[in-house]
């Protein structure tokens, strides 16, 4: 068997998250039962992130071990893509090494997540943006992202559950960039998170970005760990798993 790697896309609106679960439709179970509509055998996959419900992926990866030795990267990239939901498009194949696993090989893991700021809404993005009608200031989410940079303990930018795990996060870059049509771009970059924190990130920047906190106060809600002092969480459906670095 050769251990194969994939990085895909997918529309997660419909998903409960990534991860498998029972009674509910996930990425995970879409992605296994294609590969074992394809090689007649059941196949698990290991995926570098698993994103919560509606999160979207625009390059998610995950690893299997194929069957079959014949087959090439591009014949397998055709199989899924003829074999998966409209909502989950496989970009790229390549063989792996014997035992690479995304989810601890990831040097890296990049997360975009799109604010329409504007007065009216686009229902066209209602799928893939915040839609925050009061004005937003760039330049104090900025200030307030610099607090962020670095080595922390980000228990105060997490989901309920995450007390019994290590809640030391790197993060190496936050981006806020304008772009067109109203949309505001929070690019983050980080090594691994919490669950909801980078949607926390973001409800934390917009409260500082609308006037109603100062820059300064993101470190007063860093340094509390106390995720009741935080903004809470972002809608999850602006938040996209942008690219993996390995």
């Amino acid at each position: 068997m050769r251990r194969v790697a994939i990085e895909f896309a997918y529309d997660g609106t419909d998903f409960f998250g990534y991860q498998r679960q029972t009674d509910v439709r996930t990425v995970q179970e879409d992605l296994e039962k294609a590969l074992e509509r394809i090689f007649k055998v059941p196949i698990q996959t290991y995926a570098a992130g698993r994103t919560d419900t509606g999160v979207h992926a625009n390059g998610q990866v995950a690893a299997f071990d194929c069957p079959n030795d014949k087959l090439t990267e591009n014949d397998i990239r055709n199989a899924l893509n003829a074999n998966l939901p409209k909502d989950i498009y496989v970009k790229k194949v390549w063989f792996a090494s014997e035992n690479f696993n995304p989810r601890y090989e990831a040097k890296r893991r990049i997360y975009h997540y799109y604010i329409l700021n504007s007065k009216m809404n686009d229902i066209f993005l209602r799928r893939y943006a915040w839609w925050f009608p009061y004005e937003l200031d760039i330049a104090r989410m900025r200030a307030g992202a610099e607090y962020l940079i670095g080595t922390h303990d980000f228990t105060a930018f997490s989901k309920k559950g995450e007390e019994d795990i290590r809640t030391e996060r790197t993060i190496t870059a936050i981006r806020i960039v304008k772009l067109k049509k109203n949309l505001i771009l929070v690019r983050v970059e980080g090594i691994s998170y919490l669950r909801g924190m980078v949607r926390s990130i973001v409800a934390n920047l917009v409260k500082v970005g609308v006037g109603s906190w100062g820059p300064e106060k993101i470190l007063e809600v860093l340094e509390s760990k106390d995720r009741s002092k935080s903004a809470g969480l972002a809608p999850a459906h602006g938040l996209f798993l942008y690219k993996v670095l390995f």
